[in-house]
């Protein structure tokens, strides 16, 4: 018997925009609104993503992508890179628990982290061209 894994992913940053995240897993996902609590979005330094990062009393906006198969999770998990630790994490959709896998900064990496929160707005009207256009990592796998 073949088993299929199909996980439940928490966004935070660049894959919150259904593009990108499509480009990257090569599928289009059905997705929510979601929070995670006790953690913050940061900026990471020269870069337009993010990274998020344990602090109590905090919580990061994003969106929960549901199915995402075995190849979606190794092209996530390319994408990410070394900064990023995959983990099961408690997200919060339509004020109901659910379990998400997320990528979350490494302590090791956290001397990159910019002293500002990342936002996902001033992204989509001043970072995403330029991300889409020059972020190797997404050049590889579109």
């Amino acid at each position: 018997m073949i088993r299929t894994v199909m996980a439940t992913i928490f966004t935070y940053g660049s894959l919150m925009c259904e593009d990108i995240m499509a480009a990257v897993t090569g599928q289009n996902l059905v997705f929510d609104e979601a929070h995670l609590l006790d953690y913050e979005r940061y900026a990471v330094r020269d870069e337009e993503y993010p990274a998020i990062i344990p602090k109590t009393a905090s919580t990061v906006q994003g969106r929960v992508y549901y199915g995402v198969n075995e190849e979606g999770l190794a092209r996530l998990d390319s994408f990410e890179g070394d900064y990023y630790q995959r983990i099961l994490l408690s997200v919060k959709v339509s004020g109901r628990a659910l379990d998400a896998q997320s990528y979350v900064f490494r302590d090791e990496y956290r001397g990159l982290l910019a002293g500002w929160c990342w936002d996902f707005e001033y992204f989509l009207q001043h970072g995403k061209q330029k991300f889409t256009s020059q972020y190797l990592g997404y050049q590889r796998l579109v």
